[in-house]
């Protein structure tokens, strides 16, 4: 491989700027190449600014792909999790704390931005060069010279010896995800499995519940996929035009994907409280004078609870002993299996990540090189598979950044 050509690297988001780390350790020429101003900006907004650099504890079947499960599960031993958390805390230099009601690890800072620039003076301390504003236009393969040419918007052509596709998807375009990458991939004739917005808010038209806005219980969220069923619980957050929270993102690509089908919608049913189905029949069958009203509010925000009670048509001045069998019947499956009416959802626009993309079938699991065209690589987000809210997604993007910088042109 001519050693007077560059390693490029398209993307200094979190899989790019670590495989520019990776790179310029193992002795290799690298150009990272960005084509906003600063780089990073999903990482600077993730976690509400204060980033989740990762999860404490990592279940691989939470991964969603289209591709094979095995070479994906490959992929994310090829760098177990205490390493990942040894790197940023010695080499980055960032102490990270868990989070114990969600088990999600934070810099101890809880600021994005020291995870963001520890990434880049990183690189920049490895030997990387970084070229900011920087727009690719394509990429292609090299006659005679170069293996590579890598175009920018610019009108200008770097040759380069390999190149490290790490250009994200399309979520949250206004940080730069502009889909050049998947553009780029398929061009090169990398097969593409149908792209659809993740991790995205769910909207209701009209929205029955837009008085709850601002509401937001922990709950369990439950949605039938196949023959399966996923599971999820965490916060959930009533908007003014739908739902929000980490278990609506978790469950959202379902729902996403049944709209995309022109199918019927993703039933998704709602438990609200901890309290399961014998539980609630428990207490409403207990007798007595009390309200009906006034079990159900102990148990949730009022606002809450009322709509609930409402749903089932239930009278907040109902006692319990006068709660007929078929009105308990009604409530406790509204509190325990409560359908929730929805119509469409936020799009890319709000979307976390990118569902689908390459096939990882085509992606070599150790050095994330292309079966199809060797000195290509890639990684992160443009690659078909993402994981739940809680650090998964950095995760990928940590493991299939490094194993793309490691062996860019064939290692060390």
């Amino acid at each position: 491989m001519p050693s007077d050509f560059p390693v490029v690297i398209v993307g200094a988001g979190a899989a790019g700027t670590m495989a520019a780390i990776f790179a310029a350790r193992a002795g290799k020429r690298v150009l990272l190449l960005e084509g906003t101003k600063d780089g990073g900006r999903k990482i600077l907004i993730s976690g509400g600014g204060r980033c989740n650099v990762l999860p404490s504890e990592l279940d691989p079947a939470r991964y969603v792909t289209a591709s094979s499960a095995a070479t994906m599960r490959n992929i994310l031993r090829s760098w177990p999790l205490a390493g990942q958390v040894e790197f940023f805390e010695r080499e980055i230099g960032l102490q990270l704390v868990r989070e114990p009601e969600t088990g999600k690890l934070f810099p101890a800072s809880n600021k994005a931005r020291q995870v963001r620039d520890g990434l880049l003076a990183a690189a920049d301390r490895a030997g990387a060069d970084l070229e900011f504003g920087a727009r690719v236009a394509d990429v292609v393969k090299g006659e005679g010279g170069a293996p590579w040419i890598v175009r920018l918007e610019s009108g200008r052509a770097i040759d380069a010896s390999a190149v490290v596709l790490a250009t994200g998807g399309l979520s949250v375009p206004n940080t730069g995800s502009d889909g050049v990458g998947l553009r780029i991939a398929r061009a090169l004739g990398h097969t593409i499995h149908e792209t659809y917005p993740a991790l995205t808010p769910l909207t209701a038209d009209p929205p029955p519940y837009a008085s709850l806005s601002g509401i937001s219980p922990v709950v369990t969220l439950e949605a039938p996929a196949g023959k399966k069923k996923l599971v999820t619980r965490g916060g959930f957050l009533f908007t003014h035009r739908g739902y929000s929270g980490p278990a609506v993102l978790d469950v959202s690509h379902l729902a996403v994907q049944s709209r995309l089908r022109g199918g019927p919608p993703q039933p998704i049913y709602v438990q609200w409280t901890d309290l399961g189905a014998a539980e609630w029949e428990s207490l409403l069958d207990a007798g007595g004078t009390g309200t009906v009203a006034n079990v159900v509010r102990r148990q949730m925000p009022v606002r809450l609870a009322e709509a609930l009670l409402a749903n089932a048509g239930i009278d907040d001045t109902v006692t319990l002993s006068h709660l007929r069998r078929d009105a308990r019947q009604r409530l406790v499956t509204a509190l325990t299996h409560h359908l929730l009416p929805w119509t469409g959802d936020e799009g890319y626009k709000k979307a976390e990540v990118t569902g689908g993309g390459v096939a990882l079938g085509e992606i070599d699991p150790r050095t994330m090189e292309s079966r199809l065209h060797p000195g290509l690589y890639l990684c992160g987000e443009i690659l078909d598979a993402f994981g739940p809210i809680g650090g998964y997604n950095f995760l990928w993007a940590w493991v299939t950044g490094r194993a793309a910088g490691e062996n860019v042109g064939g290692g060390r």
